[in-house]
């Protein structure tokens, strides 16, 4: 879960108010960018949302800036200087991009507009994290199986993804990929990092196809996200709609399709599970037991703790949380508040706090694998692991394995973990895929 939400992701992940445009920026287009970027940075933030575009302006509010602002600091360091923008294709989207200098990272931002100049992108992301290549980081690609196309419908259109089938003679087992918090691409890409490009392609190489998909909080931006906006929206409704599309492509095995969820799609995993009895099994890739503010306010704790911020700097992080935290505790379901609630809607809170994991887990009726890195300090194996170890360890349908020294990513951590492993090139440790792949082939096919 490295990641906030998809209206306002702040972390490792950046800064997201909006999704990109395809429009070439323009010299009004740049005046506007420098504006918004330069009140941003100078804690104007009136005047920083002046030129967003009305459906952006209707979700990102000045007390919404400035809460990224302590946050993205709380992780950078303290602001030193914005640098020039320049036009740059990131994606297949013509943006603006300016360097941005604080005390513990460089950061970058990026802004786009939409035909009449109005700001419709604007994201702080670290450095490292922008690609090297101009070519659209989601065509379709695998090193190992022949990869193809596939469009997964949803309530506002059609979300691409990449179906990957194994060289040879079908059928063959399959997995969806559902991935964490915030409005991921397909292949869940961080930094230089594809966790889910190297599962696609490591499962190919054992024989197993995959199916991963954009989130609709990826492709349609605030667009998808209304105001009884809940976990089933961002993930399980998506996840069905494709678990069908994957079991009746040809070379599939409809009798041995899996899911396979990471850390807020791990956390859904037995709602899928429970709502989809054709499947053959559920895999848990760093699963917390519960998603809600209060686990956000500990990843914040320990992500100051490793960034050695003041106490001042992590009491502003932590304040906005704590106020919406506060502001729920009580809060009925039936009837949720109006507002925000750090940068979503009452329900989505609600619709995890009235979601039991574990519970619904413990009633399923397919095998469950559940996996965690042991240098992860996203979701923590002291306070998450151990939880699911309690509930299912003398289960005989459970297989837990934890993995010394892999982060959240399942990649090699550094010593000690840092936010900065996410930026440095590596993958998905093989251990990792082939245990998933021999767990997969071991599962009998559903009756």
């Amino acid at each position: 879960m490295y990641s906030r939400t998809h209206v306002a992701c702040v972390g490792v992940t950046g800064f997201v108010l909006a999704t990109a445009s395809n429009a070439d920026p323009t010299a009004a287009c740049r005046t506007n960018a420098q504006a918004a970027l330069t009140a941003f940075t100078h804690g104007d933030y009136d005047q920083a949302v002046k030129n967003f575009a009305p459906n952006i302006a209707a979700n990102v509010t000045p007390d919404k800036l400035k809460d990224g602002w302590i946050q993205i600091q709380g992780m950078a360091g303290d602001f030193r200087q914005l640098g020039a923008l320049q036009p740059r294709t990131l994606n297949g989207n013509n943006l603006l991009v300016a360097d941005m200098d604080f005390s513990k990272m460089p950061m970058a931002a990026l802004v786009g507009c939409d035909a009449q100049d109005r700001i419709t992108t604007f994201r702080i992301v670290p450095a490292d994290a922008l690609p090297n290549a101009s070519a659209h980081a989601s065509a379709p690609t695998s090193a190992t199986g022949i990869a193809s196309m596939l469009n997964v419908m949803s309530p506002y259109g059609s979300l691409p993804g990449t179906l990957v089938l194994p060289k040879g003679k079908g059928p063959f087992p399959a997995v969806l990929l559902v991935g964490g918090s915030g409005n991921h691409d397909r292949d869940e890409t961080l930094g230089p990092n594809k966790p889910f490009r190297d599962l696609a392609d490591g499962l190919a190489t054992a024989g197993i196809a995959s199916l991963r998909v954009e989130k609709r909080t990826h492709v349609f931006g605030p667009q998808a996200i209304g105001t009884h906006f809940t976990l089933d929206d961002e993930v399980t409704e998506d996840a069905l709609t494709a678990l069908k599309q994957l079991a009746a492509q040809p070379g599939v095995d409809p009798k041995r399709v899996f899911v396979l969820g990471h850390s807020l799609g791990a956390f859904m995993a037995p709602r899928i599970g429970q709502r989809d009895p054709q499947l053959a099994g559920v895999i848990m890739m760093a699963a917390p037991m519960r998603f809600d503010i209060d686990l956000l306010i500990r990843q914040t704790r320990r992500l100051a703790q490793m960034q050695d911020a003041s106490a001042d700097q992590l009491n502003a992080q932590l304040a906005p949380l704590i106020k919406a935290r506060d502001a729920l505790a009580h809060a009925d379901a039936a009837h949720p508040p109006a507002g925000d609630f750090f940068n979503a809607p009452a329900s989505y809170w609600l619709s995890a706090r009235d979601y039991d994991p574990v519970a619904i887990a413990k009633h399923l009726s397919e095998p469950v694998l559940i996996l965690q890195g042991g240098a992860d300090f996203h979701v923590a194996p002291q306070e998450e692991f151990t939880g699911w170890q309690a509930a299912f360890a003398h289960d005989p349908r459970v297989k837990l394995v934890q993995y010394p020294g892999l982060s959240h990513l399942f990649m090699l951590a550094g010593n000690p973990p840092s936010p900065k492993d996410y930026f440095k090139p590596a993958h998905v440790d093989p251990r990792v895929i082939q245990d998933i792949a021999d767990w997969i082939k071991a599962q009998p096919a559903h009756a």
